[in-house]
């Protein structure tokens, strides 16, 4: 018999239309989609996701269902599941423990629930199915063929496990694939970051000093966004290339005790905590509007907001106001959660399309050569990252030159 916890199952309708809407929008997914199901590779394989629950996650679960999947699926951020997407789930007959505004030890029990299946594959977004398959729920690894790791910060923690030669089973890193970062956290953080804060604050970005930490793949999407958008960017950093790379893309770089006297929007994209903390927060100029796009809410200093503020209210939804002493007010979006989820629907279809592309096949080649792997860190394959680009080329109608013969001798020999 089905299991799941969700919020209502009467809110399956509207649920189905997103999924319709995005499905509409990724061609990539829909020819993985068609080859799957042709060959029913995951038939009688049991799959666990924790992935942002929302539409375009729903239609990466039912591909993998289609395929033959026995798919169990939660949430990574109690703020970004979206209630009616996941009554649509349960509609289609998956195993879904999630809802909107889970407690802290709620969102724990849907994770544990959703291992309860004895996974063979594991799809993580920030490794909290692999962390809870390496502490409270070890013993339900046992059956893991493998897994693949979504984000920049669950791959961190991937390699940490690594390091220290504790992973039980290979783990593929599809954040790292080319077709992922260069598209997914450049241009979907980029846009979808910017989307929430509007959404959020209904405010202008034009003529204002966005302040930007942390310059990776993310920090330069939604920098080149909010230049786009009108604001002066400033960029601060602990890694001198990147800060060097920043200057060269003609934003200013400065420590972040500098930027946060100057700022008026700071968004956190480092995978690091108290990126911005009380000895920022004593400088910022009123009205300053603090956002985070890294994985977890540690980013800004949540205790040290509190502990400096004199009173604390909701202004707007997803908008808490933090009174100083002096009367200077400062805004945090989306309680210190990822804003592109908390604040709005994430990254535009098109983007995930590539992605969701990368975890479907990844999960095929882990039940082909899996059982072989040692427990370590993998790359994405370099056919998968190929096809997938091949794909999306496809559906865009561009076609692109080849190696001839004798090109690709010249580029393999060395005379």
């Amino acid at each position: 018999m089905q299991d799941f916890l969700i919020r209502d199952p009467g809110l399956a309708p509207a649920g189905r239309l997103k999924v319709e809407w995005v499905r509409a929008h990724m061609p990539v997914l829909n020819a993985v989609r068609r080859e799957l199901r042709e060959g029913q590779p995951f038939k009688g394989v049991r799959l666990a996701m924790s992935i942002h629950l929302e539409a375009k996650t729903a239609f990466l679960a039912l591909v993998l269902k289609e395929a033959g999947a026995q798919v169990a699926i939660t949430g990574s951020n109690p703020l970004s599941t979206q209630d009616d997407v996941a009554a649509a789930l349960v509609e289609e007959g998956l195993s879904v423990y999630a809802w909107h505004g889970a407690t802290e030890e709620e969102y724990t029990d849907h994770l544990i629930r959703v291992l309860q299946s004895r996974p063979h594959l594991v799809i993580d977004d920030g490794g909290d199915l692999v962390h809870l398959l390496h502490t409270r729920c070890r013993d339900l690894a046992g059956e893991v063929i493998g897994g693949c790791e979504e984000t920049t910060t669950g791959v961190l923690r991937l390699r940490a496990l690594e390091r220290e030669g504790k992973l039980l089973f290979p783990m593929i890193a599809v954040n790292d694939a080319r077709t992922k970062f260069l598209f997914d956290n450049r241009y979907g953080t980029g846009e979808s970051v910017w989307a929430g804060i509007m959404r959020a604050t209904n405010l202008l970005v034009a003529g204002k000093t966005v302040v930007v930490l942390g310059y990776g793949w993310c920090g330069k999407g939604v920098a080149k966004r909010a230049r786009g958008l009108g604001a002066r960017v400033v960029v601060c950093e602990v890694d001198p290339v990147k800060a060097l790379e920043a200057h060269m893309d003609g934003h200013r770089v400065m420590k972040s005790t500098e930027a946060a006297a100057v700022g008026d929007i700071f968004i956190t994209v480092t995978g690091c905590r108290d990126v911005l903390r009380a000895e920022h927060f004593e400088r910022m100029k009123d009205g300053a509007i603090l956002a985070n796009a890294g994985h977890f809410d540690v980013e800004i200093s949540k205790p040290d907001l509190a502990s400096l503020a004199v009173s604390r209210r909701v202004v707007r939804q997803n908008v808490e106001e933090f009174a100083m002493p002096d009367g200077r007010r400062l805004y945090l979006l989306g309680e210190g959660r990822l804003v592109n989820l908390a604040c709005g629907d994430g990254h535009p279809a098109e983007i995930m399309d590539l992605s969701f592309a990368l975890q479907a096949l990844c999960c095929r080649y882990l039940l082909e050569h899996g059982k072989g792997f040692a427990p370590q860190v993998y790359q994405v394959p370099p056919e998968v990252d190929r096809r997938v680009a091949e794909l999306k080329l496809s559906s865009l109608g561009i076609e692109i030159d080849h190696l001839t013969p004798e090109q690709r001798a010249y580029l393999e020999g060395w005379e």
